[in-house]
């Protein structure tokens, strides 16, 4: 007894690796029906006399997906047959794709490169990810023993992240509306998005601001509407921005400084002990370098009554205010 090929499931990247291999294989090309029927993924459900219709849409589909992973797919007319679709022959050509003859990874390096990658594979970076790990595999290098047993995964939860990485990427000015603390109402603003950067565990748009004529650095939790990417391009900088983004937001961290008194053995004192750049002054206080202080006072009011602000005055009326209000809430 045999299982039906139908029920045979080759994972997606799988599919569409042996596609990409396939098709570097070849100087003249595949036409559909020999990759239909050759390449795994697609022969476990080809039909040599039945319809195959569906099978074709998904070679269709994985066309465009592969396409969008950064991959030179190439489409060659038969001699002689042109708009003949049944005879199109498919070839991905090597020197387009391959890296430059200078650049070599190690087996070590490729399994790093390869974790880096699945990190991603899940979170708003999934597309780079996976064009990061088909270009890894098509190295043909063989890598080390994996240096973790689980592949951690991270998500990106701002939901203005995968838009503005988008636009990023094709030189598009977005608008969206920022909530600013103090303010009661948001404002729109219209940016050309420069780098996304994560710091201190936030990610950040550093960006153009044509109205202002400024560069400015937008934190994403405070984006409060959905992003809309404009169809009005701009020319990108020339060296890549990011560096100079963290280079601001971590002159700010080191120069906003703030002083704890912590309730000694308490979570506060284990947590904020813990955090970088923090010191000692006494035995229960503590000074913190901050980047944001709305955000600095959220968390130093979720410690409750093991945390005392001595300074500076604007966080610790912050600190009051929220309590405040909690205990307002809570009658």
């Amino acid at each position: 007894m045999t299982v039906a090929s139908s029920s045979q499931r080759i994972p997606v990247e799988e599919r569409l690796f042996s596609l990409v291999l396939a098709l570097l294989a070849t100087d003249a090309g595949l036409t559909k029906t020999e990759i239909l029927s050759t390449v795994q993924g697609y022969r476990q459900k080809y039909s040599a006399s039945g319809d195959n219709s569906n099978l074709e849409r998904q070679f269709e589909r994985d066309k465009d997906d592969i396409r969008e992973l950064g991959v030179p797919l190439e489409t060659i007319e038969a001699p002689g047959q042109s708009g003949n679709n049944q005879n199109l022959r498919y070839r991905i050509p090597r020197g387009a794709y391959q890296l430059p003859s200078d650049v070599r990874f190690s087996p070590e390096e490729t399994t790093l490169l390869n974790l880096a990658a699945m990190v991603w594979r899940e979170g708003s970076l999934s597309g780079q990810s996976r064009r990061a790990i088909m270009k890894l595999r098509s190295l043909g290098v063989t890598t080390t023993e994996p240096v973790l047993g689980y592949a951690p995964r991270v998500r990106v939860r701002e939901a203005a992240f995968e838009p503005l990485s988008d636009a990023l990427e094709r030189h598009l000015q977005v608008r969206f509306s920022y909530l600013k603390p103090g303010e009661e109402a948001p404002r729109v603003r219209t940016v050309n998005p420069l780098a996304l950067v994560q710091h201190q565990g936030r990610w950040h748009l550093y960006a153009d601001e044509p109205e202002s004529g400024t560069t400015r650095t937008f934190l994403l939790r405070r984006i409060v509407s959905p992003v809309e990417t404009t169809t009005r391009s701009f020319v990108a900088p020339e060296l890549d921005p990011s560096a100079e983004a963290l280079a601001g937001l971590e002159a700010v961290w080191e120069e906003r400084l703030a002083v704890v008194e912590v309730e000694p053995g308490s979570d506060a004192a284990t947590r904020l002990g813990k955090r970088r750049g923090t010191r000692s002054v006494d035995d229960n206080s503590l000074e913190l370098h901050y980047t944001d202080e709305n955000i600095l006072a959220d968390e130093l009011a979720a410690f409750g009554p093991e945390v005392l602000v001595l300074s500076p005055p604007s966080l610790r009326d912050a600190v009051r205010s929220r309590l405040d209000r909690t205990a307002a809430d809570h009658g």
